[in-house]
């Protein structure tokens, strides 16, 4: 069994975006800026935005955080996005989600520029990706793909079985690994909460990809031998025993499964760190793409 190390990849691709940056300011050009929406105080979002601010500073990036209050209304926040959506000084920008309830996660989203939409969010991305063409990956599905190629995992004619049909990672990542190429053409089975004999069709799978969200879900009778496992569940599960109350649980019970798998993500330290190198590098992207134009 290889663990499928997230932490030294997003490390890596890192190290590689900061050696793109530094040629862009030797060259005297104007290097990615990065800037992000977070509205409210929800505890995980201040986090994972936290970290994405410092990631950029690591990197070399300029980054923006527009922290906006929970009050804010649906017409403020749009021309919240519209003012980013003009401003020439920024190459690609996010929304953290979740919003508040008051406002429409979908018609924010789809406010957004799709050539600053880093995220990967928006529907003109989302189709223009079906359609194996230039578009911004979601950044989730596009860290699990980069884990693929770099640890050389074959899918070609493999079967994959990807639970959970999201639109950020479930269903995108059953069209990224169906399309032709590597890592492509593979075989996806498609699986979610109304899925019949779900245990069935896992037993069948070469791949796994999970994105379900439910502790421990995944059990090792429930795999074959050799499988090659992707856990993109992250939970807190209360634990009293733990220095923070709660631990960080994933969809696969690790233990178990891992006595059977090839590879396997663990979590924390698999696809998460993937999922912050990824955005960084669609940011890369978006400024590489807004110099050709000008």
């Amino acid at each position: 069994m290889q663990l499928l190390d997230g932490k030294k990849i997003s490390n890596d691709i890192k190290n590689e975006i900061t050696v793109e940056v530094q040629k862009m300011k030797d060259r005297g050009e104007k290097v990615p800026h990065l800037a992000a929406v977070l509205v409210g105080n929800n505890g995980a979002s201040l986090t994972y935005v936290g970290s994405k601010v410092r990631s950029c500073e690591q990197i070399g990036f300029e980054s923006t955080l527009l922290h906006l209050e929970d009050t804010i209304t649906e017409e403020e926040l749009l021309v919240k996005i519209d003012e980013l959506n003009q401003n020439d000084e920024i190459d690609g920008f996010i929304v953290q989600l979740p919003l508040p309830k008051h406002i429409d996660e979908q018609k924010i989203l789809m406010a957004i520029d799709s050539s600053k939409d880093v995220d990967g969010f928006h529907p003109e991305n989302f189709g223009k990706m079906a359609m194996d063409m230039e578009s911004f990956i979601p950044a989730t599905p596009y860290g699990i793909l980069e884990l693929i190629e770099r640890y050389k995992i074959e899918t070609s004619g493999k079967h994959t079985v990807v639970i959970g049909r999201s639109h950020i990672v479930g269903r995108p990542m059953s069209i990224l690994l169906s399309r032709k190429g590597y890592p492509g053409d593979s075989t996806v089975t498609l699986t979610h909460s109304r899925t019949e004999n779900i245990a069935e069709i896992t037993r069948s799978a070469d791949i796994i990809i999970s994105a379900l969200g439910v502790p421990n879900f995944l059990k090792g009778d429930m795999v074959k031998e050799g499988v090659v496992v992707i856990d993109v569940g992250i939970t807190r599960v209360p634990d009293a025993t733990a220095e923070k109350g709660y631990v960080i649980t994933g969809d696969v019970d690790f233990e178990e499964v891992s006595k059977k798998a090839s590879f396997i993500t663990p979590v924390p330290g698999g696809v998460g760190p993937m999922t912050i190198a990824m955005l960084l590098k669609n940011t890369l992207l978006a400024r590489e793409r807004r110099m050709k134009k000008q």
